[in-house]
């Protein structure tokens, strides 16, 4: 999570980071989700971190369905999902 906190904040202003984990294993499922506070700051980072090598494996960088749910709740910012994370 650090690592991916890291690596956001370098193209915009991100409010949270969540990687799921499988229950038993106590392990992240390989994908994770990053809040933006600004849904530019969202866009940008799709534009600029989608399909970047990290650890030799590229990062999958798109809007979240959670996105639709924000909106409808009036909530400022933005959610995108980060897939192919090596679990």
């Amino acid at each position: 999570e650090n690592l991916l906190l890291e690596l956001f904040v370098q193209v915009g202003r991100v409010k949270s980071v969540y990687m799921p984990k499988d229950k038993v294993t106590n392990a992240h499922n390989g994908y994770g989700f990053i809040e933006f506070l600004d849904i530019v700051d969202a866009d940008y980072a799709i534009t600029i971190l989608n399909m970047i090598k990290l650890f030799g494996r590229p990062l999958k960088v798109s809007k979240s369905s959670l996105n639709n749910k924000a909106e409808l709740s009036r909530d400022v910012g933005a959610n995108l999902f980060v897939g192919n994370l090596d679990p």
